[in-house]
This record gives structure tokens, C-alpha cells and sequence, in this order.
């Protein structure tokens, strides 16, 4: 009867047509269960699909997945394919390298659909030693013109950081295509070149989503945040419908320049574009606007999302963007509701990171210390450095110096500078000159090279009027070669960002903005020390 379903080819279509529709994995042992009690599991096309779908499918199980390979007698090239594929993209991809020795020690060949999964699990794994050791049998095999692998191994040694590497793969290629162009302008990316990656781009024979997003996406990693939002206007122009990809990018990008009008823009442009609005993109959203400074706008995203769909990234970004706008109760009152409403979405270090921030600024000193020793006895979670540096800020804003100084020493881990600027800035504003100098000498032998270290100490002397001290520590500066970076601000007019710094003339309407400038200054009431303001130092925040 089986081989008579099998000839008909009736089950086999059967089989195909269930685990299309499968939609998790308690109905896929459904349809697992419904096999092998009609023997059909024991035949080998069976069991590959079986195997195949399990292994690669959004839903599947990597565990189960690989009991069901132990259970084929002698697996094929195929089902070791997809044993190893589905390791390589699940959330530990060491089993998928294992798994590939295992099949060479037992003498199964592999094909060319097999290196470029092992060569996508060693580029997440970042281990360069693995890739190399991967490209040199492409190599003997006689593999290394085969455009699939290829462009994996590209993409492999971009993610190690060998760009050099990958360039010579690249360019080494008889024939590349679209995949080839984008791996290479990602690699670029991915190691901070934004000048290679800006000439691969201009050089593409063409441009899809792809290329584009990786371009935006590299300049925004990179810090490169108007010229990324530059980019994507050109690519409303000229190119592609945007995806989610370029969307998450474009709205960090909005997000650190608080450019609210052109986030607003963006918000517009996937409404209009029908873009389906993804978990991920409303997290974006949610971010730039409590970052922009539109916290209401923010909630409103938030609150669009039903609870039960969120996840603790999304709780991350409005929890934190309640707390950056000073509405610490309101952080404090939502991370209850994450945890009584039974949604499954546990906090993690940020969101400990978030509350112990809004705590700081709040002077909400008992809420730090519950939080902090929640974290301490959370199963899976400890506390980072950064969890102990806000630590230390919550206690000195609210001028228990002791008790931060007590708190550093007392750390199973090295104090940071973090801590230790927390701590200084405490110190400062509460006037613990003694305090402040141990602390501003530390924090210069931990950061010679560190501009702010420098002026904080000399503004620490400042503050007790010990000028030549002061003035000991500029120079100090200045012989070490540390030049104090300029700060500069943003301000968004109309949708237009205007970049500013200290005594800038550089914009073409400097007249005008000095002329109101200094109109403000004569209604402000100025009362600087005199001695302060004739040596030149100024208290800073660190």
C-alpha cells in the first residue's frame, strides 16, 4: 500500500501540501505523528522532507530537527545540507560547523549548496581562522569560481573584519552579480570604510533595496548620520520602494540628529508606501520620536501595538524614552505593567539599565536599590558595569558620595570611567573639592588620551580657586598632544537640520542668528564670578 501511494505519488504530494501550510511546530509533529503511524516515515523521501521543513522553516526546531536526522539510515548530501543550513541561521550556529566535520569524517562529499551555509555560520560566529580554513578546501575542490560561493565567502570575510580578503575574492570573480556587488558594499560597511563602501556603491552596474539599505545603514553605524538621511532622499528620487531594512536605519539616523519633522516625514512615507508595520519598525518609531523629544508622540506608537504582540525591545524603547523626558514615575508604572499583565516578555539589562538612568535623574535612590538587587538575583541576567556606573550616578546626584565611593570599592569588577565621571560629577556639584581631585587624577591615568579628563580635573581646581594648578593641567594636556574636540548641536528649522558650534560664522544667515543671539544674552541675568570668567574655566558635566 505504501509503495503504491508512493508510485501514485499521492502521499508525497499529500506530505508537501500539509507542511506548506504548517504554521508552528506542535502542527508539524501533527503531521510527524500521522507518518510515522502509517509507516511512511521509514521511507527516505519522507523523512528528508521532513527533516527539510523542520530545519529551515521560521518555526522549526534545531533540536528536533536533528533527532529526525538521527533517525535516516544513511543521510544523503541533501539532508546534511539542510541539517547544516538549518544550524547556520538558528540562534547558535557552532552546531552547523560540527556538523559539517561529522559529515566529512564519514565520507559524504560535499556539494556546492554546502559551503555556503558553513561559510554563513563562521560569519556569524566571526571566526576568521574557521573561514580561512573553509575557503582553502573551496579552494582544492576546485570550487573557489563558483559565484554562490563566492559571494558567501565575500560576505564570511566582511563580517570577520578581513576586508582585504574578501576584496581579493571579489575581485578575483569572473562573473558577479547583484549579491556579489552587495556583499562586498556591505563587508566595506560592516569595518567602518564608508569611503570604499561609497565607491562600490557608485560603481554598482545597478542598485536594489538591498544596496541601498546597506549604504544607509553602514553611514549610520558609522556616525555618518546626515548623509544617510542624504542617501535615502537620492533613493526616493531614483531608486527602489524602501523595505523595513532601510527603514529601521533611516529612522535611527532621525533619531540622533532629533530631527522630529523628517521622522514625522518618514512616518508619512510608510503610510503612503503601505510598508506593513512590523514590530521592529514601530519600535523604531517609537525610539525616534521619545528621542526627538515627542514623547506623547511616542506612546501613541506604543500604545497602537497590542500587548500581547510586544516584545521587550519595544518596552525597552518607550520605558527608557519616558525616562529621558523626566517622567521617572511613568518608567517606574510601566515596568509594573511588563511584569503583572502575564505577556511573557521578561526585562533584560536594558530595561534594568533604562529604569536604574531614570532612577538617577529622578533621585530615586530606594527604587535604585530594589531594581539593582532585583538584577542581582534575576536567573540569566547580572549586573554589567554599566548598571553599576548608574549605580554610582543615582548616589552622587544625590550627594551620598561616601555611600558611592564605598559602592565602587566594595565592586567585584574594576571601576570604569563611567563610575569614576559619575562620581567627579557628584562631587563637583555638590562641592567635595578633596574628593573630586583623587577622582579626576584616577580617571587621567585611565584615559590619558581623553580630553574631558584633563578639563575636569583642571575645573575641579578651578572651583577652589587654584589657578596655577588649573592652568598646570591644560598644559599637561597640550604636551600629551590631547586636543579638545569641539562640541556641536542641531537644530531642525522646517525639516532642515543646521549644524552649530562654539563661535561659528561659518552658516550664510550668522548675522541674523547673532544679532538674536545677543539679544537674548543682554535679557539674560549673567552671574559669573569674575575670577572664574578671567582665567577661562568653566565647570563642564563630564
Amino acid at each position: 500500500m505504501v509503495q503504491l501511494l508512493w508510485k501514485n505519488g499521492s502521499a508525497n504530494q499529500t506530505l508537501i501540501t500539509l507542511l506548506e501550510n504548517c504554521k508552528s511546530m506542535s502542527e508539524f509533529k501533527k503531521i510527524q505523528a500521522f507518518f510515522i503511524t502509517s509507516g511512511l516515515s521509514q521511507h527516505h523521501p519522507f523523512a528528508s522532507r521532513l527533516l527539510y521543513f523542520s530545519a529551515v522553516s521560521c518555526w522549526g526546531d534545531m533540536d528536533h530537527s536533528y533527532r529526525i536526522f538521527l533517525q535516516i539510515p544513511s543521510p544523503t548530501i541533501y539532508n546534511w545540507n539542510s541539517i547544516i543550513r538549518g544550524f547556520s541561521k538558528g540562534k547558535n550556529p557552532n552546531p552547523s560547523v560540527s556538523v559539517f566535520v561529522k559529515m566529512l569524517r564519514f565520507g559524504v562529499w560535499p556539494d556546492h549548496l554546502t559551503y555556503p551555509f558553513v561559510a554563513k555560520a563562521v560569519a556569524r560566529m566571526s571566526e576568521l581562522q574557521l573561514g580561512q580554513a573553509v575557503h582553502c578546501r573551496v579552494a582544492k575542490e576546485g570550487l573557489w569560481l563558483d559565484r554562490f560561493i563566492a559571494n558567501s565567502l565575500i560576505h564570511m570575510y566582511g563580517s570577520c573584519g578581513e576586508i582585504g580578503s574578501a576584496r581579493k575574492v571579489f575581485d578575483e570573480m569572473p562573473m558577479r552579480n547583484s549579491v556579489s556587488w552587495n556583499s562586498m558594499l556591505d563587508g566595506y560597511a560592516k569595518c567602518g570604510d564608508l569611503g570604499s563602501a561609497h565607491q562600490v556603491f557608485e560603481s554598482m552596474p545597478e542598485r536594489d533595496v538591498v544596496s541601498w539599505s546597506s549604504m544607509i545603514d553602514g553611514c549610520v553605524k558609522g556616525g555618518e548620520y546626515g548623509v544617510a538621511l542624504a542617501i535615502f532622499g537620492r533613493m526616493r528620487v531614483v531608486g527602489p520602494k524602501a523595505n523595513e531594512v532601510t527603514m529601521v536605519s533611516v529612522l535611527c539616523a532621525c533619531a540622533h540628529l532629533g530631527a522630529l519633522e523628517q521622522g514625522r516625514e518618514m512616518h508619512q512615507y510608510m503610510v503612503d508606501k503601505a510598508l506593513p508595520f512590523t514590530l521592529a519598525l514601530r519600535t523604531s518609531l517609537v525610539d525616534m520620536y521619545a528621542k526627538c523629544g515627542a514623547i506623547e508622540e511616542a506612546i501613541a506608537v506604543f500604545r497602537e501595538v497590542p500587548t500581547d504582540q510586544t516584545d521587550v525591545l519595544m518596552w525597552n524603547a518607550i520605558i527608557g524614552g519616558l525616562a529621558t523626558h523626566g517622567q521617572v514615575r511613568d518608567s517606574l508604572e510601566l515596568f509594573k505593567e511588563m511584569e503583572v499583565q502575564g505577556l511573557g516578555v521578561a526585562p533584560d539589562e536594558i530595561t534594568y539599565l533604562c529604569l536604574l538612568s531614570a532612577c538617577a535623574h529622578g533621585g530615586f535612590i530606594n527604587e535604585a536599590w530594589h531594581l539593582f538587587k532585583s538584577l542581582e538575583r534575576s536567573k540569566g541576567m547580572a549586573p554589567k558595569s554599566e548598571h553599576y556606573a548608574c549605580m554610582v550616578d543615582v548616589l552622587s546626584r544625590a550627594g551620598r558620595l561616601a555611600e558611592a565611593y564605598d559602592f565602587i570599592a566594595q565592586m567585584p569588577i574594576k571601576p570604569t570611567p563611567s563610575m569614576l565621571g559619575a562620581l567627579l560629577n557628584g562631587c563637583m556639584n555638590h562641592r567635595r573639592f578633596d574628593l573630586a581631585e583623587r577622582v579626576g587624577r584616577k580617571l587621567i591615568e585611565l584615559e590619558p588620551d581623553h580630553d574631558g579628563r584633563y578639563i575636569g580635573l583642571s575645573n575641579v581646581y578651578a572651583g577652589v580657586k587654584l589657578w596655577d594648578d588649573a592652568r598646570t593641567m591644560r598644559e599637561a594636556m597640550e604636551r600629551r598632544g590631547v586636543k579638545k574636540l569641539p562640541g556641536f548641536s542641531f537644530v531642525e528649522v522646517l525639516g532642515t537640520l543646521h549644524r552649530f558650534i562654539a563661535h561659528d560664522k561659518t552658516h550664510q544667515e550668522s548675522d541674523q542668528i547673532y544679532m538674536v543671539l545677543n539679544t537674548i544674552v543682554r535679557q539674560m541675568v549673567v552671574d559669573v564670578d569674575f575670577e572664574t570668567q578671567k582665567h577661562g574655566f568653566y565647570d563642564i558635566q563630564l
